[in-house]
C-alpha cells in the first residue's frame, strides 16, 4: 500500500530534491507540492494524505506551528537547515527530522520509519502469561514478566518500566527498542514516551489512556492506531 506524500517547502531547489527522492521509492505517491502552510492546508482538505514532509521555517507560518492547528495530521517528517527546532518536533510525535541538504539514504530511513508507523494494525496475539524478558539493570539481568508490566515511559536514552506490584524499573533503553521487544505480545505504543499494556487499559478517550490511575497521552502520530486497536 503506497504512502501519499505531499512535500511543503519555500524553497524550490529543496523540493526539487524531495520530489526526486519520492519519484525514486516506489511505495510513495506525490500528491503535491506547496511552498507555504496555507497552500498545504488546502491540499489536506482536498484529498487524503498519509506522509507530510514539512519545512519548519516558512514565510506566514512556521511548519511546527502548522502542524499544531491540524486537527487530525498525517505523518510528519520536518525538513529543515536549522537543528534548535529538533526537540519541539519531536515533542509533536514527528516520525522523524531531516537535516538539510537531505541525502537519500537519510531519507529512506525516515520513509522506512513513517512506513513501519503506517501499517496496518492487526489483532494482538494473546499473551502468554509465562513470557519475560531479562533487563539489565544495575549490572545484573533482571527477569520481568510481561503480563506485570502496566506501561513503559521513555525518558530520553533509558526507559521506566512501570509495573503492577512495584518498583518501577529504570532500564538503559530507548522506547523504539522497547516497542521493538514487546511487538509480539499485548502491548501497544500510543505516543512517542508510552507503551502500554492493552489488558491493563481502564478507560481511554480521543487524548488519554487510563492505567493504573494514571492517565498517559496519546500522540497526534499514534491516534489512528489506538482507535483501530481499542475501537
Amino acid at each position: 500500500m503506497k504512502l501519499r506524500c505531499l512535500l511543503v517547502d519555500d524553497e524550490p531547489p529543496a523540493l526539487e530534491v524531495l520530489e526526486a527522492y519520492v519519484r525514486e521509492v516506489a511505495q510513495l505517491e506525490l500528491v503535491g507540492t506547496c511552498s507555504n502552510a496555507l497552500q498545504a492546508f488546502g491540499v489536506l482538505q482536498a484529498q487524503p494524505v498519509d506522509l507530510l514532509f514539512l519545512d519548519v521555517k516558512m514565510p506566514k507560518m512556521l511548519g511546527t506551528d502548522f502542524l499544531r492547528s491540524l486537527r487530525h495530521p498525517p505523518q510528519v517528517i520536518f525538513t529543515t537547515a536549522y537543528r534548535e527546532y529538533a526537540y519541539e518536533g519531536f515533542e509533536l510525535d514527528a516520525v522523524d527530522y531531516l537535516l538539510k541538504p537531505v541525502s537519500l539514504e537519510r531519507f529512506l530511513k525516515a520513509v522506512a520509519k513513517a512506513s513501519k508507523t503506517d501499517a496496518p494494525a492487526e489483532p494482538a496475539p494473546a499473551a502468554n502469561p509465562e513470557a519475560f524478558l531479562y533487563f539489565r539493570i544495575d549490572r545484573k539481568m533482571v527477569k520481568v514478566v510481561l503480563r506485570d508490566i502496566l506501561y513503559v515511559e521513555g525518558l530520553k536514552d533509558y526507559v521506566k518500566i512501570h509495573t503492577v506490584a512495584g518498583p518501577t524499573l529504570v532500564v538503559k533503553q530507548t522506547v523504539a527498542a522497547m516497542e521493538e521487544k514487546l511487538s509480539e505480545s499485548n502491548f501497544l505504543r500510543i505516543h512517542r514516551s508510552f507503551i502500554v499494556a492493552l489488558d491493563k487499559i481502564r478507560t481511554y478517550s480521543a487524548r488519554h489512556v487510563e492505567v493504573a490511575n494514571q492517565e498517559l497521552p496519546i500522540g497526534r502520530l499514534f491516534h489512528q492506531r489506538v482507535e483501530e486497536m481499542l475501537g
